[in-house]
């Protein structure tokens, strides 16, 4: 269960974290609490899968990235061990299931489109997995979502 603070906190860093020396503390002092209580907060919040990450999020393009969307055809008795190799690279960014021929679905980054390849490679060798696809994207689409936690709710 939440509290007021709790949603207050969760409202205030899902979209904007203080980027100063002292972050927890900056927002202790927005929010009228502690330090210690905000770093508190926020790893219980963390422990309770409530925050699910907690960190910038960068425009990958901006900074020279090149990204794409994979898809593999994993046997079903086979997604667990073959999530776990495909989550062990650092520039898998999701990883989730579809109901689809091709099942597995994930997103790379590398710094280079040579490298991006290499990083598929490697997956597919490690986990076996021969059948895939490889989808870079043509346009962007960035849908932002955040989560207003004090707004009343209407129900009906």
């Amino acid at each position: 269960m939440l509290d007021e603070l709790d949603k207050r906190l969760l409202n205030r860093v899902q979209t904007n974290l203080p980027v100063v020396p002292e972050p927890y503390r900056e927002l202790a002092r927005e929010l009228g609490t502690t330090e210690e209580e905000v770093i508190n907060r926020l790893r219980r919040l963390i422990e309770t899968k409530v925050i699910r990450r907690l960190g910038a999020i960068f425009d990958s393009r901006n900074v020279g990235y090149k990204g794409t969307l994979c898809a593999l055809k994993v046997p079903a008795e086979r997604i667990a061990e073959v999530a776990a190799e495909v989550n062990k690279f650092a520039g898998v960014t999701h990883n989730y299931l579809r109901d689809h021929e091709y099942n597995m679905w994930f997103t790379v980054l590398a710094p280079s489109e040579e490298k991006l390849h290499e990083i598929v490679q490697e997956i597919r060798e490690r986990t076996g997995i021969q059948e895939y696809l490889f989808l870079p994207a043509v346009k962007i689409f960035k849908i932002r979502v955040n989560f207003d936690l004090l707004e009343e709710q209407d129900v009906e």
